[in-house]
């Protein structure tokens, strides 16, 4: 497996509504193509992919991007409704903030940096959302933009993502009971 199999599965065969569907046969085909390249991701084992980030390496911090997709993305596919979907987020998060700090999401294509950014979203760090409201705010990102200020509010308001509160073994508040019994409140 090689960085471009992994973007030309997320770009090129799926679809923009694939991206943020729940569908059983995506989670069961990302599993089968993918599960043991999350493995070997999370283990920190593709660590050449990020190569590319190096200047005048004329990828821009795609092998990179590929890496991130595989941690933050498809993690969320292989482990659906276990706490394990999230174990990767801090990886991912540093990873992009890596990607940030280098200027390697500046030469991506919009959709290319919304989920070179997507780490930051997922975070549930305050301080983190923050960046991630400066990051959304380019032409190109409106709608995750929007996506942002949503998870960013949720995250003022609560400290933390309510409708992960199960899968993560926490208690939740009323007043967080009373917010996930809202249409929409998980996305």
């Amino acid at each position: 497996m090689n960085p471009q199999d992994i973007l030309n599965f997320w770009f090129n065969e799926l679809t923009p509504a694939d991206w943020f569907a729940k569908s059983d046969a995506l989670d069961k085909t990302i599993r089968k193509r993918f599960g043991e390249v999350l493995v070997a991701c999370a283990a920190g084992e593709c660590w050449h992919w990020r190569a590319d980030d190096a200047a005048g390496a004329g990828t821009g911090g795609l092998g990179r991007l590929a890496e991130i997709l595989v941690l933050d993305q498809f993690s969320r596919n292989v482990y659906r409704d276990d706490a394990r979907a999230f174990a990767q987020d801090p990886m991912a998060l540093a990873l992009a903030q890596e990607a940030v700090a280098r200027g390697v999401d500046r030469a991506m294509e919009a959709s290319q940096r919304a989920f070179l950014y997507m780490p930051y979203m997922h975070s549930e760090s305050p301080v983190v959302h923050d960046e991630a409201m400066r990051l959304f705010d380019q032409p190109g990102l409106e709608t995750n933009y929007d996506f942002e200020v949503k998870h960013r509010d949720i995250i003022v308001r609560f400290g933390r993502y309510p409708h992960r509160n199960a899968m993560l073994r926490r208690a939740s508040t009323p007043s967080e009971l009373e917010f996930l019994s809202q249409p929409g409140s998980s996305f």
